[in-house]
Order: structure tokens, then C-alpha cells, then sequence
């Protein structure tokens, strides 16, 4: 596996093709009822992939990024297939999203930062739509002082994968109860060639509690409003 160190989340791998060729984005539905909870590559063969950041106690120094890597099922670190988190609406299986803890800086009182996402190549015929991100969570055993959020986030290659764009929703203090939660963001032609991000992340140290669980992720590269069954995970039609 590659890594590269970066204060951002890395990309994953560049096409070789002109920028101007690569394709749109996708519409991405994932209720995890269909991956294999007992398959360590199940979130990996789906597309997501993990990276690390660490910082300093009070985060005003930047040490070290590892990854991106394909995302582990389960793993001491990032992200597990879980079941019995659901409600009437999450089905039997979940995704659980937690902090690195194979990495030994949360004995050193480090903050690390955990993220898990997925990654496309924005496209010419994006421009003008707004990307939703849509997802149901409810907090699981997060405790003070790691902190959470939900991401959409886009960097450009031909400027070292600097960060354009980070729109978050705050995950940290959400009832451990389902709800429903969202991300947006307007895509103009500056965004054309970047790399857009979607995916969950937090930040913890000293193996405290950092557990979130999702389900139901839509994410939807329009600005269309999809029409979803009182049982949510289970789409009518995807656009109305």
C-alpha cells in the first residue's frame, strides 16, 4: 500500500486520461445489507478507503498523514460492518465508524484523526449541480474529547491536493438515536478536475470512545430530490 503525507485527505489514484475526458460523478446508495459482514475487503470492494492525520495535544502542530488505504472490515482502526445498531429503518447491518486505535500516538496523547470516504473525479457535466450527501447516524460509544463530523470535501491535484471546499455536519453531539443528516455542495467550473470526497471522520486520543454508526448513505451528484419510502433505505424512484 502507498502513502503520502498530507494535512488533508489524500487522493486515491489519478487516471491517466486529460482531465477534460474523465467522467462525471455517480450516484452512490449503500444500505450495507448486501456486503458480507464477515469479509474483511467487504468495505474495501465497495469503494472506501481510509487515511490518517496526527496532531499534536492541542492540534496546532501537524506530524504525520498515512494511507489512503482500503478500508478494513473490522479493524482496530476506521470502520467496521456491524449489526444489532438498527432501527425500523437500518436494516440489519450498519457502519460503524471509529478511531485508528492501532496507532500507538493515542498513548502519547496525540490526536488522531480518522477518515473514511469515498472518492470521485468531478466532470465538466457537473457543473452547475449541487452533490447531496444524505445518510442516517446515531452516536455510539463517542465520548469527550474525540469529536466527529460528516464530510463532503474537494482538493485540487494540480495544486498538491490543496483543499477547496470542506462543508461538514457536526456528528459529535447526535442522540443515540437514528436520525437523518446531510451534506451539499454547488459544483462551478472551477471544481472541474478536482477530486470530490464524501465520508465520515473523527478525532480522538488516549483510546477514548469515538464510535458513530451509519446507514442509508445516498449520495447523489444533482440537485434532484429523491423520493424515498417511509422505510428509509428504501427508494421509490431516485429522482422526482
Amino acid at each position: 500500500m502507498r502513502t503520502r503525507a498530507t494535512t488533508f485527505l489524500a487522493a486515491t489514484f489519478l487516471c491517466l486520461a486529460p482531465i477534460q475526458s474523465r467522467a462525471a460523478l455517480n450516484v452512490y446508495i449503500q444500505d450495507f445489507e448486501s456486503l458480507v459482514q464477515a469479509d474483511p475487503a467487504a468495505l474495501a470492494n465497495d469503494g472506501w478507503f481510509v487515511f490518517g492525520n496526527v496532531f499534536s495535544p492541542d492540534h496546532s502542530s501537524y506530524y504525520y498523514g498515512y494511507g489512503p488505504f482500503p478500508a478494513p472490515n473490522p479493524g482496530g482502526g476506521f470502520s467496521a460492518i456491524v449489526t444489532g445498531e438498527g432501527g425500523g429503518g437500518q436494516g440489519a447491518q450498519q457502519l460503524n465508524i471509529y478511531s485508528d486505535y492501532n496507532n500507538g500516538d493515542h498513548a502519547n496523547g496525540n490526536l488522531i484523526e480518522a477518515n473514511v470516504y469515498h472518492e470521485q473525479t468531478i466532470g465538466p457535466g457537473d457543473v452547475g449541480k449541487t452533490v447531496v450527501f444524505m445518510f442516517d447516524a446515531k452516536r455510539g460509544n463517542l465520548a469527550p474529547p474525540t469529536t466527529a463530523a460528516a464530510f463532503i470535501k474537494t482538493l485540487d491535484p494540480m495544486s498538491g491536493y490543496a483543499t477547496t471546499h470542506f462543508v461538514t455536519a457536526d456528528m459529535t453531539s447526535i442522540p443515540q438515536t437514528w436520525g437523518m443528516y446531510s451534506v451539499s455542495l454547488a459544483i462551478d467550473a472551477g471544481l472541474v478536475g478536482q477530486l470530490l470526497q464524501f465520508g465520515f471522520m473523527n478525532t480522538a486520543t488516549s483510546y477514548a470512545g469515538s464510535g458513530v454508526f451509519y446507514d442509508n448513505i445516498h449520495f447523489l451528484p444533482d440537485s434532484a430530490t429523491p423520493t424515498r419510502s417511509a422505510s428509509w433505505g428504501r427508494i421509490k424512484s431516485l429522482y422526482r
